[in-house]
């Protein structure tokens, strides 16, 4: 599709409403750069087809509308049981896996069909390009037959139909059910059949679409990132991380392991799939593989000539000559690619922070928030400038303890004690000389 088209336009304007123009057309661009075949792959849960159909077919109509196909693959747990139920069948589970009978994958197999069917027809009835894949895609292999039945465990993914649905610009829809290689149906743990499309597809995005919209801390608040690299350990050790999202973490850290560094997970709603796509903020849970956060104490222990560039980038600005010879840093603290760093000097007992970038190509990764994150554990005193239009202040106003405005600067603390220590924060921020040339976000 034509990036300049009037539809993409019209759609960029529409979601105006989510995030800022720029943000949009900055993600859109970027996942546009990406081969089509590997832009994402969408797990879509068997409760979202009952009961958020209209929102699923909708965010999904966006992405083609803007010249994005997702591959798209579903199970149908909770029709499954309702069916089966009705039929009279006890449901059996072992290691987490459904016993699958002969009786009982013949019920697997219409049900599957029957919700792939329906999502592909409300898919078109909306004028959706959708293509129904049911068989040829995912060869199994029969996991243990006396102790699951006819559960299967993928061992090959066929990608010619998946690549031939997306060259004619259509979605493809499949379903978890496999075949062993002399053609014996078996069922696929929905979640199991994702993870091998994503490692055999390596997309660029990982789509979990559920319920809750995201993974859950321990006042049921949604997770907006986490990096794997600086986060991961600590997550796992937190007393409120219940068996099932700790799996569910343990097996996405296991997925990303597999994949390019520049893969991600994300965890939203249908609805808020937009939004998690294409603004900084998202809507839902955002994992990636993330970098190290690093930390120095001279700028001669770092590169400055990546400082600088990631530096100018971030800001947007060209640096004044002489910066690194008229600051001197008390921690630099950056991520291993410099595609993030916060600089601290030493101010009376406080640290000041100078400057916080984020590489243009970075923002919205959560990238940042990990490197503030190491940051925040090892200094107790922290205060900083932002011009008012800074589209990070609302970040910063969640990390403050207190902001003022002062001219053309708001000044945020956290940590300090008492009118003077504030007061004599603001006298050095509102006196220290800007960094970047003309029109600058130093």
């Amino acid at each position: 599709m034509n990036h300049d088209s009037p539809i993409r336009d019209t759609i960029v304007r529409l979601l105006s409403n989510i995030g800022s123009a720029k943000e949009i057309q900055q993600y859109l661009k970027r996942f546009s750069q990406r081969d089509a075949s590997r832009f994402a792959v969408v797990k879509v849960g068997g409760a979202i087809l009952r009961d958020d159909l209209e929102a699923l077919v909708s965010s999904l109509g966006f992405l083609q509308q803007v010249g994005l196909t997702p591959i798209v693959i579903h199970g149908a747990g909770p029709q499954l049981d309702a069916e089966l139920a009705a039929e009279g069948v006890r449901k059996r589970t072992v290691d987490g896996l459904r016993v699958t009978t002969k009786k009982v994958l013949k019920t697997v197999r219409r049900v599957c069909l029957q919700e792939n069917l329906r999502l592909v027809e409300a898919l078109q009835v909306q004028g959706i390009r959708a293509v129904s894949l049911n068989s040829g895609v995912l060869e199994a292999k029969l996991l243990n037959e006396r102790k699951y039945g006819m559960v299967g465990k993928v061992v090959a993914v066929h990608t010619q139909a998946v690549y031939s649905a997306i060259q004619s610009g259509s979605i493809p829809v499949i379903s978890s059910l496999g075949e062993t290689a002399d053609g014996q149906i078996v069922n696929i743990n929905a979640d199991w059949a994702a993870n091998e499309v994503v490692k055999t597809l390596q997309p660029y995005k990982i789509i979990f679409l559920t319920n809750t919209g995201g993974l859950l801390d321990g006042d049921d608040n949604i997770i907006d990132s986490i990096n794997l690299s600086t986060d991961y350990a600590r997550l796992m050790q937190q007393p409120w991380l219940h068996s099932g999202m700790k799996v569910k973490i343990e097996q996405i850290a296991e997925l990303l392991a597999e994949l390019p560094s520049d893969s991600s997970v994300s965890i939203t709603k249908p609805s808020e799939l937009a939004k998690e796509l294409f603004t900084h903020r998202g809507s839902g849970t955002l994992v990636r593989k993330g970098q190290r956060i690093l930390s120095a104490g001279r700028w001669s222990q770092i590169d400055k000539a990546r400082m600088q560039k990631l530096m100018e980038s971030g800001f947007g600005r060209k640096m004044k000559a002489g910066y690194f010879r008229d600051n001197n840093p008390a921690k630099i603290y950056y991520s291993a690619d410099y595609r993030t760093a916060l600089v601290l000097l030493a101010v009376d007992g406080a640290m000041y922070l100078d400057k916080f970038a984020v590489a243009d190509d970075a923002q919205g990764e959560g990238l940042g928030a990990a490197a503030w994150s190491v940051m925040r554990q090892h200094t107790l005193k922290l205060f900083w400038r932002s011009r008012h239009d800074n589209p990070v202040n609302a970040f910063y106003l969640q990390a403050a303890d207190g902001c003022l405005k002062c001219g053309h600067w708001t000044v945020f603390w956290y940590g300090l004690q008492g009118f003077a220590e504030i007061e004599q924060a603001v006298s050095y921020c509102l006196g220290k000389p800007a960094s970047f040339h003309e029109l600058d976000a130093s």
